[in-house]
Protein backbone atom coordinates (compact mmCIF):
# COMPACT_ATOMS: atom_id res chain seq x y z
CA UNK A 1 0.00 0.00 0.00
CA UNK A 2 1.19 3.61 -1.15
CA UNK A 3 2.70 5.39 1.81
CA UNK A 4 2.75 2.36 4.06
CA UNK A 5 5.05 -0.33 2.08
CA UNK A 6 7.86 1.62 1.98
CA UNK A 7 8.45 2.14 5.95
CA UNK A 8 7.94 -1.89 5.87
CA UNK A 9 10.76 -2.82 3.42
CA UNK A 10 12.86 -5.75 4.39
CA UNK A 11 16.04 -4.17 3.13
CA UNK A 12 16.02 -1.03 4.42
CA UNK A 13 15.25 -2.63 7.75
CA UNK A 14 18.25 -4.86 7.20
CA UNK A 15 20.26 -2.04 6.63
CA UNK A 16 19.09 -0.59 9.66
CA UNK A 17 19.55 -3.34 12.25
CA UNK A 18 23.17 -3.74 10.90
CA UNK A 19 23.79 0.14 11.59
CA UNK A 20 22.20 0.03 15.26
CA UNK A 21 24.39 -3.74 15.72
CA UNK A 22 27.72 -1.82 14.33
CA UNK A 23 26.91 1.56 16.97
CA UNK A 24 26.00 -0.67 19.89
CA UNK A 25 28.81 -1.06 22.44
CA UNK A 26 26.91 -1.24 25.57
CA UNK A 27 23.68 -2.48 27.19
CA UNK A 28 20.69 0.24 26.86
CA UNK A 29 16.93 0.35 28.13
CA UNK A 30 14.94 2.63 25.90
CA UNK A 31 11.23 2.95 26.40
CA UNK A 32 8.21 2.98 23.59
CA UNK A 33 6.27 5.15 25.48
CA UNK A 34 3.05 4.28 22.61
CA UNK A 35 0.55 1.69 23.00
CA UNK A 36 0.72 1.23 19.29
CA UNK A 37 4.29 1.64 19.07
CA UNK A 38 4.26 -1.57 20.77
CA UNK A 39 2.12 -3.33 19.08
CA UNK A 40 4.26 -3.06 15.80
CA UNK A 41 7.24 -3.80 17.90
CA UNK A 42 5.61 -7.24 19.56
CA UNK A 43 3.90 -7.66 15.76
CA UNK A 44 7.19 -7.48 13.82
CA UNK A 45 9.28 -8.70 16.12
CA UNK A 46 11.67 -5.75 16.54
CA UNK A 47 12.34 -6.23 20.25
CA UNK A 48 13.91 -10.27 19.21
CA UNK A 49 15.93 -8.89 16.27
CA UNK A 50 17.94 -6.37 18.03
CA UNK A 51 21.54 -6.59 19.72
CA UNK A 52 20.85 -8.61 22.60
CA UNK A 53 22.64 -5.43 24.61
CA UNK A 54 19.42 -3.54 23.69
CA UNK A 55 15.90 -4.04 25.58
CA UNK A 56 12.82 -2.24 24.49
CA UNK A 57 10.42 -1.63 28.09
CA UNK A 58 6.80 -0.92 27.19
CA UNK A 59 5.95 2.78 28.48
CA UNK A 60 2.29 4.04 29.96
CA UNK A 61 1.16 5.06 26.79
CA UNK A 62 -2.01 3.48 25.76
CA UNK A 63 -4.88 5.60 27.20
CA UNK A 64 -7.50 2.68 27.31
CA UNK A 65 -5.00 1.17 29.78
CA UNK A 66 -4.53 3.81 32.12
CA UNK A 67 -7.91 5.37 32.54
CA UNK A 68 -8.74 4.75 36.27
CA UNK A 69 -10.65 1.38 37.87
CA UNK A 70 -13.01 4.16 39.32
CA UNK A 71 -14.09 6.17 35.87
CA UNK A 72 -14.42 2.82 34.20
CA UNK A 73 -17.04 2.23 37.09
CA UNK A 74 -18.36 6.04 36.51
CA UNK A 75 -18.97 5.52 32.81
CA UNK A 76 -20.83 2.35 33.68
CA UNK A 77 -23.54 4.42 36.29
CA UNK A 78 -24.02 6.71 33.66
CA UNK A 79 -24.46 4.37 30.83
CA UNK A 80 -27.08 2.39 32.76
CA UNK A 81 -29.10 5.11 33.59
CA UNK A 82 -32.40 5.09 31.25
CA UNK A 83 -32.47 8.96 30.03
CA UNK A 84 -28.80 8.38 29.06
CA UNK A 85 -27.23 7.80 25.37
CA UNK A 86 -23.82 6.82 26.21
CA UNK A 87 -21.19 7.19 23.65
CA UNK A 88 -17.94 5.65 23.28
CA UNK A 89 -15.09 4.53 21.04
CA UNK A 90 -15.33 1.10 20.51
CA UNK A 91 -12.19 0.29 22.22
CA UNK A 92 -13.32 1.44 26.04
CA UNK A 93 -16.48 -1.08 25.94
CA UNK A 94 -14.80 -3.96 26.76
CA UNK A 95 -12.52 -2.98 29.57
CA UNK A 96 -13.33 -4.51 32.47
CA UNK A 97 -14.25 -1.93 36.00
CA UNK A 98 -14.71 -3.46 38.81
CA UNK A 99 -17.84 -5.44 38.47
CA UNK A 100 -19.27 -5.16 35.01
CA UNK A 101 -18.29 -3.43 31.29
CA UNK A 102 -19.97 -0.91 28.78
CA UNK A 103 -21.01 -4.38 26.82
CA UNK A 104 -22.69 -5.65 29.85
CA UNK A 105 -24.41 -2.52 30.33
CA UNK A 106 -25.77 -2.15 26.62
CA UNK A 107 -26.70 -6.20 27.06
CA UNK A 108 -28.96 -5.17 29.91
CA UNK A 109 -30.86 -2.78 27.92
CA UNK A 110 -28.48 0.51 28.31
CA UNK A 111 -28.34 2.58 25.58
CA UNK A 112 -24.47 2.53 24.29
CA UNK A 113 -23.16 3.41 21.21
CA UNK A 114 -20.14 3.30 19.40
CA UNK A 115 -18.92 6.51 17.23
CA UNK A 116 -16.37 7.82 15.31
CA UNK A 117 -15.74 11.11 16.22
CA UNK A 118 -17.15 13.18 19.41
CA UNK A 119 -18.77 15.27 17.03
CA UNK A 120 -21.09 12.70 16.22
CA UNK A 121 -22.59 13.07 19.57
CA UNK A 122 -23.75 15.98 18.60
CA UNK A 123 -26.00 15.14 16.08
CA UNK A 124 -27.46 12.27 17.88
CA UNK A 125 -28.35 15.37 20.80
CA UNK A 126 -29.86 17.07 18.61
CA UNK A 127 -31.82 14.50 16.93
CA UNK A 128 -32.57 13.10 20.54
CA UNK A 129 -33.71 16.36 22.13
CA UNK A 130 -35.39 14.41 25.44
CA UNK A 131 -32.24 12.33 25.97
CA UNK A 132 -29.32 13.41 27.62
CA UNK A 133 -26.19 12.34 25.29
CA UNK A 134 -22.71 11.42 26.78
CA UNK A 135 -19.27 10.85 25.16
CA UNK A 136 -16.75 9.29 26.96
CA UNK A 137 -13.59 11.25 26.28
CA UNK A 138 -10.25 9.06 26.66
CA UNK A 139 -6.89 9.94 25.75
CA UNK A 140 -3.81 11.45 25.72
CA UNK A 141 -3.30 15.20 23.92
CA UNK A 142 -3.55 13.50 20.34
CA UNK A 143 -7.85 13.09 20.62
CA UNK A 144 -8.02 16.04 23.01
CA UNK A 145 -8.76 18.34 20.06
CA UNK A 146 -11.41 16.99 18.62
CA UNK A 147 -12.99 16.36 22.49
CA UNK A 148 -12.40 19.88 22.71
CA UNK A 149 -14.42 21.05 19.66
CA UNK A 150 -17.33 18.78 20.46
CA UNK A 151 -17.68 20.64 23.80
CA UNK A 152 -16.66 24.04 22.16
CA UNK A 153 -19.64 23.43 19.71
CA UNK A 154 -21.77 22.45 21.82
CA UNK A 155 -22.23 26.09 23.74
CA UNK A 156 -21.90 27.78 20.63
CA UNK A 157 -24.49 25.59 18.62
CA UNK A 158 -26.57 25.99 22.35
CA UNK A 159 -26.88 22.02 22.63
CA UNK A 160 -27.19 21.41 26.36
CA UNK A 161 -28.09 17.72 26.20
CA UNK A 162 -24.29 16.65 25.45
CA UNK A 163 -22.04 16.38 28.37
CA UNK A 164 -18.17 14.58 28.23
CA UNK A 165 -16.97 12.11 30.50
CA UNK A 166 -13.50 13.39 30.66
CA UNK A 167 -10.30 11.25 31.24
CA UNK A 168 -7.72 12.55 29.36
CA UNK A 169 -3.98 12.30 30.45
CA UNK A 170 -0.85 13.98 29.70
CA UNK A 171 2.82 11.98 28.53
CA UNK A 172 5.36 14.22 29.53
CA UNK A 173 4.31 14.22 33.07
CA UNK A 174 4.26 9.90 33.02
CA UNK A 175 7.57 10.32 31.74
CA UNK A 176 8.86 12.21 34.68
CA UNK A 177 6.82 9.68 37.27
CA UNK A 178 8.60 6.75 35.45
CA UNK A 179 12.38 8.44 35.62
CA UNK A 180 11.95 9.86 39.20
CA UNK A 181 11.17 6.58 40.30
CA UNK A 182 14.20 4.56 42.82
CA UNK A 183 13.09 1.75 40.85
CA UNK A 184 13.76 3.29 37.11
CA UNK A 185 15.95 1.69 34.33
CA UNK A 186 14.97 3.79 31.18
CA UNK A 187 18.03 5.30 30.15
CA UNK A 188 16.31 6.65 26.50
CA UNK A 189 12.86 7.22 24.97
CA UNK A 190 11.22 7.04 22.10
CA UNK A 191 8.18 9.92 22.05
CA UNK A 192 4.79 9.10 20.54
CA UNK A 193 4.85 10.64 17.59
CA UNK A 194 1.09 11.66 17.46
CA UNK A 195 1.16 13.01 20.76
CA UNK A 196 3.75 15.29 19.33
CA UNK A 197 1.89 16.21 15.84
CA UNK A 198 -0.96 18.06 18.25
CA UNK A 199 1.51 19.25 21.01
CA UNK A 200 5.40 19.35 19.35
CA UNK A 201 8.27 18.21 21.50
CA UNK A 202 8.87 21.64 23.20
CA UNK A 203 7.72 20.54 26.34
CA UNK A 204 10.21 17.47 25.87
CA UNK A 205 13.41 19.67 25.78
CA UNK A 206 13.58 20.08 29.15
CA UNK A 207 12.55 16.73 30.67
CA UNK A 208 15.73 15.43 28.61
CA UNK A 209 17.96 18.11 30.37
CA UNK A 210 16.89 17.22 33.63
CA UNK A 211 16.90 13.98 33.49
CA UNK A 212 20.09 14.16 31.22
CA UNK A 213 18.60 11.64 28.50
CA UNK A 214 18.19 11.44 25.13
CA UNK A 215 14.39 11.40 23.64
CA UNK A 216 13.50 10.68 20.13
CA UNK A 217 10.01 11.43 18.42
CA UNK A 218 9.22 8.17 16.79
CA UNK A 219 6.68 7.14 14.39
CA UNK A 220 4.54 3.68 14.37
CA UNK A 221 5.59 1.55 11.04
CA UNK A 222 8.80 -1.01 11.23
CA UNK A 223 11.19 1.94 10.01
CA UNK A 224 10.28 4.62 11.80
CA UNK A 225 10.83 2.21 14.77
CA UNK A 226 14.01 0.90 13.87
CA UNK A 227 15.29 4.10 12.94
CA UNK A 228 14.14 5.74 16.42
CA UNK A 229 16.16 3.35 18.23
CA UNK A 230 18.88 3.91 16.09
CA UNK A 231 19.03 7.57 16.53
CA UNK A 232 18.29 6.54 20.26
CA UNK A 233 21.09 4.34 20.64
CA UNK A 234 23.52 6.49 18.75
CA UNK A 235 22.85 9.54 21.48
CA UNK A 236 23.30 7.13 24.35
CA UNK A 237 26.56 5.91 22.72
CA UNK A 238 28.05 9.67 22.51
CA UNK A 239 26.77 10.72 25.56
CA UNK A 240 24.20 12.99 24.12
CA UNK A 241 21.13 14.36 25.78
CA UNK A 242 18.08 16.38 23.86
CA UNK A 243 15.21 15.43 21.69
CA UNK A 244 15.40 14.41 18.09
CA UNK A 245 12.73 13.95 15.71
CA UNK A 246 12.66 11.09 13.50
CA UNK A 247 8.91 11.78 12.41
CA UNK A 248 9.75 14.58 10.77
CA UNK A 249 7.02 14.07 7.92
CA UNK A 250 4.46 14.80 10.55
CA UNK A 251 5.94 16.76 13.40
CA UNK A 252 6.90 19.84 13.84
CA UNK A 253 8.22 21.49 16.84
CA UNK A 254 5.73 23.60 17.70
CA UNK A 255 3.04 21.08 17.22
CA UNK A 256 0.01 22.25 15.51
CA UNK A 257 -0.56 26.07 16.89
CA UNK A 258 -4.80 25.73 15.84
CA UNK A 259 -5.26 22.59 17.89
CA UNK A 260 -2.98 24.00 20.67
CA UNK A 261 -5.23 27.31 21.07
CA UNK A 262 -8.59 25.24 21.18
CA UNK A 263 -7.09 22.92 23.93
CA UNK A 264 -6.28 25.88 26.46
CA UNK A 265 -9.52 27.63 25.56
CA UNK A 266 -11.66 23.94 26.30
CA UNK A 267 -8.89 22.61 29.08
CA UNK A 268 -6.85 22.99 31.93
CA UNK A 269 -4.39 21.11 33.54
CA UNK A 270 -4.92 18.79 36.49
CA UNK A 271 -4.07 16.03 38.54
CA UNK A 272 -5.12 13.25 37.13
CA UNK A 273 -4.43 8.99 38.57
CA UNK A 274 -4.02 6.59 36.20
CA UNK A 275 -4.34 2.99 36.41
CA UNK A 276 -2.37 1.04 38.28
CA UNK A 277 0.27 3.93 38.68
CA UNK A 278 -1.64 6.20 41.07
CA UNK A 279 -1.92 9.63 40.96
CA UNK A 280 0.48 11.72 38.85
CA UNK A 281 0.52 15.72 39.96
CA UNK A 282 -0.77 17.65 36.66
CA UNK A 283 -0.87 15.02 34.10
CA UNK A 284 -4.19 15.35 32.68
CA UNK A 285 -7.30 17.91 31.28
CA UNK A 286 -10.64 18.97 33.09
CA UNK A 287 -12.69 21.12 31.78
CA UNK A 288 -12.59 24.62 32.88
CA UNK A 289 -15.28 26.29 35.25
CA UNK A 290 -16.47 27.93 31.81
CA UNK A 291 -17.55 24.73 30.43
CA UNK A 292 -18.93 22.98 33.47
CA UNK A 293 -21.96 23.02 31.76
CA UNK A 294 -20.95 20.24 29.92
CA UNK A 295 -18.86 17.87 32.78
CA UNK A 296 -20.68 14.33 32.88
CA UNK A 297 -18.94 13.84 36.42
CA UNK A 298 -20.54 16.55 38.45
CA UNK A 299 -24.26 16.47 35.92
CA UNK A 300 -24.75 12.80 36.79
CA UNK A 301 -22.89 13.16 40.79
CA UNK A 302 -20.15 10.53 40.46
CA UNK A 303 -17.74 12.62 41.51
CA UNK A 304 -16.85 10.71 44.48
CA UNK A 305 -17.17 7.02 43.84
CA UNK A 306 -14.08 5.14 44.14
CA UNK A 307 -13.00 1.72 44.01
CA UNK A 308 -10.05 -0.62 44.38
CA UNK A 309 -8.43 -1.97 42.07
CA UNK A 310 -7.33 -6.29 41.87
CA UNK A 311 -4.24 -7.08 43.87
CA UNK A 312 -3.71 -9.99 41.05
CA UNK A 313 -3.11 -7.35 37.84
CA UNK A 314 0.30 -5.89 37.74
CA UNK A 315 -0.52 -3.54 34.60
CA UNK A 316 0.63 -1.07 36.30
CA UNK A 317 4.13 -2.24 36.71
CA UNK A 318 4.04 -3.05 33.46
CA UNK A 319 3.25 0.15 32.20
CA UNK A 320 5.67 1.69 33.91
CA UNK A 321 8.71 0.05 31.85
CA UNK A 322 9.64 -2.59 35.32
CA UNK A 323 8.21 -5.34 34.62
CA UNK A 324 6.84 -7.27 31.22
CA UNK A 325 3.29 -8.97 30.46
CA UNK A 326 5.03 -12.51 30.81
CA UNK A 327 6.04 -11.42 34.07
CA UNK A 328 2.51 -11.90 35.31
CA UNK A 329 1.35 -14.95 36.92
CA UNK A 330 -2.19 -14.24 35.66
CA UNK A 331 -0.88 -14.05 32.03
CA UNK A 332 -2.96 -16.44 29.84
CA UNK A 333 -4.43 -17.99 32.60
CA UNK A 334 -6.27 -16.28 35.17
CA UNK A 335 -6.30 -13.01 32.58
CA UNK A 336 -7.25 -13.33 29.28
CA UNK A 337 -9.16 -11.38 26.63
CA UNK A 338 -12.31 -13.47 27.55
CA UNK A 339 -11.60 -12.73 30.90
CA UNK A 340 -9.75 -9.85 31.40
CA UNK A 341 -8.41 -8.57 34.66
CA UNK A 342 -6.58 -5.03 33.62
CA UNK A 343 -7.20 -3.27 30.13
CA UNK A 344 -3.72 -3.80 29.30
CA UNK A 345 -5.13 -7.25 27.99
CA UNK A 346 -8.28 -5.91 26.07
CA UNK A 347 -6.72 -2.60 24.98
CA UNK A 348 -6.06 -2.51 21.09
CA UNK A 349 -2.89 -0.78 22.73
CA UNK A 350 -2.26 -3.04 25.38
CA UNK A 351 1.50 -4.49 26.43
CA UNK A 352 -0.94 -7.44 27.33
CA UNK A 353 -2.64 -7.87 24.30
CA UNK A 354 0.49 -7.51 22.11
CA UNK A 355 1.90 -10.08 23.87
CA UNK A 356 -1.18 -12.63 23.99
CA UNK A 357 -2.04 -11.97 19.90
CA UNK A 358 1.14 -12.39 18.79
CA UNK A 359 2.71 -14.70 21.20
CA UNK A 360 1.69 -17.48 18.78
CA UNK A 361 4.21 -15.90 16.24
CA UNK A 362 6.71 -15.48 18.91
CA UNK A 363 6.67 -18.88 20.34
CA UNK A 364 6.73 -20.61 16.38
CA UNK A 365 10.17 -18.29 15.59
CA UNK A 366 11.67 -19.56 18.42
CA UNK A 367 10.24 -23.39 17.57
CA UNK A 368 11.79 -22.48 14.25
CA UNK A 369 15.26 -21.68 16.11
CA UNK A 370 15.47 -24.36 18.20
CA UNK A 371 14.73 -26.62 15.13
CA UNK A 372 17.33 -24.93 13.42
CA UNK A 373 19.84 -25.54 15.96
CA UNK A 374 19.20 -29.34 16.80
CA UNK A 375 19.66 -30.07 12.70
CA UNK A 376 23.10 -28.13 13.14
CA UNK A 377 24.29 -29.74 15.76
CA UNK A 378 22.75 -33.83 15.36
CA UNK A 379 20.67 -32.82 18.84
CA UNK A 380 16.85 -33.70 18.91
Amino acid sequence: MKYQDEYRDPAAAKQLLRAIGEVTTRSWTIMEVCGGQTHSIVKYGIDELLPPQIELVHGPGCPVCVTPLELIDKALEIAARPHVIFCSFGDMLRVPGSRSDLFRVKASGGDVRIVYSPLDCLKIAEHNPDRTVVFFAVGFETTAPANAMSVWQAKRRGINNFSILVSHVLVPPAMTAILASPNNRVQGFLGAGHVCSVMGYEEYEPLAEQFQIPIVVTGFEPLDLLEGIYQCVCMLEAGQVGVANQYARAVRREGNEAALKLLSEVFEITDRKWRGIGTIPQSGYQLRPEYQQFNAERLFAVEQLQVLESDECISGQILQGVKKPRDCPAFGKNCTPERPLGATMVSSEGACAAYYNYGRLRTARTNNDLKHAAAVTGSS
